[in-house]
């Protein structure tokens, strides 16, 4: 080859590389430009996550507050439940006894007759002493 080629080949080969290296320079500033944006876009989208982790968490406090509270309620009532259980069959207890003394009381008056209210008294006197 002719020194005349080799500059005209080495004018060729130059100028791909001018090419190449003005075309890398255009598409730096589009690339720096693309990865900022995804950089700002994933800083961003971050910023949200942590701000609705937060209010999420807010919002699981205070349910988990309320849950604690029916909770409290529920063994609140529970225990007033028992305590009126307790109670109902102390009055259970209390009525049978009453019934079996007001029973023993009407079969010791079982016989009378009153006609009047004068022969009627002693017998009710007898009965509300019996059943005191």
């Amino acid at each position: 080859m002719s020194v005349l080629g080799e500059l005209a080949g080495g004018a060729v080969v130059g100028g791909i590389w001018k090419v190449a290296a003005i075309v890398l320079l255009a598409a730096l500033p589009l690339v720096g430009g693309g990865a900022g944006a995804g950089w700002w876009l994933a800083a961003h989208d971050r910023d949200q996550a942590r701000a609705d982790l937060a209010t999420e968490r807010t919002r699981a406090d205070a349910l988990t507050a309320g849950i604690r509270e029916q909770n409290r309620a529920v063994e609140a009532m529970a225990s007033a439940k028992a305590a009126a259980d307790a109670r109902g069959q102390a009055a259970q207890q209390l009525s049978a006894e009453n019934g079996r003394r007001f029973d023993g009381a009407l079969a010791q008056l079982a016989g009378r007759r009153a006609t009047t209210c004068d022969e009627a008294m002693p017998a009710v006197n007898q009965l509300l002493e019996s059943v005191r």
